[in-house]
């Protein structure tokens, strides 16, 4: 399915990047763990990457392809985000909003420029991470209760995610480069046990997401069997937009 592609996922270490890396690799691909709490060891299939560096993100590309001589695929999965990340709209300053809209958005912008050429000649694939809460409206009652708060600019990013995505499979369709988004549903991640009771109760399977709900659908649009799937957005959740 995926037998010798590279493919590249970034934020790697963390809790849905790890996942990815173990599927992409049960299905015979070789997993590039990029991400910036780590050494480069390509030997152990480990890059430093900054996504908000554009040299560091030159170099890792440039790295890879001297070591496998063609990169197959990316999957845009770091989730940078500011120390006031979930404060209340009205308290938020625009210094904020602008900063995770430039470690988001901006960075992806970065991540995909630079990787073209690569791709161009592997005629490869992206997958960017997107999220439930990127095609539906938040619905405030399930923090009812609990600390947990919700950050306006995710909806704001993950929208925009979705729609870049699309621009971009629009544009290098012809160049056989696939480009879709995968948006998960809320992962379960030991939250408050109030906001996961709420949560799994709207949710028409009764229970949160784990990483392994999401990793397959990633390593499928990965894979040769996508190649005609291209600027979609493949919603794994639950069923929670059906309702």
């Amino acid at each position: 399915m995926l037998k010798n592609k590279i493919i590249i996922v970034t934020g790697g270490s963390g809790l849905l990047g790890k996942e990815m890396i173990k599927d992409i690799t049960k299905r015979n691909g070789i997993a590039i763990n990029a991400d910036i709490n780590h050494e480069t060891n390509l030997d152990q299939n480990k890059i430093f990457f900054d996504i908000t560096n554009e040299d560091s993100i030159k170099e890792a590309y440039k790295l890879i392809n001297e070591k496998y001589n063609k990169i197959d695929g990316i999957v845009n999965n770091a989730y940078p985000r500011t120390k006031d990340w979930g404060k209340d709209f009205e308290e938020l300053t625009k210094d904020s909003w602008s900063q995770n809209i430039d470690l988001q958005l901006n960075t992806l912008f970065s991540c995909v420029q630079l990787i073209i050429p690569y791709l161009k000649k592997s005629q490869g694939s992206i997958v960017n991470l997107g999220s439930i809460y990127g095609v539906v409206g938040n619905d405030f009652t399930i923090y009812e209760n609990t600390k947990i708060g919700t950050a306006a600019q995710y909806s704001a990013i993950k929208g925009g995610v979705i729609n870049f995505s699309r621009y971009l499979a629009s544009y290098y369709g012809p160049k056989n480069i696939n480009v879709n988004t995968v948006s998960p549903g809320g992962i379960f991640d030991n939250q408050d046990p109030v906001f996961v009771q709420n949560y799994e109760k709207k949710v028409p399977m009764k229970r949160m997401g784990t990483p392994k709900d999401i990793a397959p659908t990633v390593s499928f649009l990965l894979s040769n069997d996508a190649e005609y799937i291209t600027g979609q957005n493949i919603i794994v959740d639950g069923g929670w937009t059906c309702i």
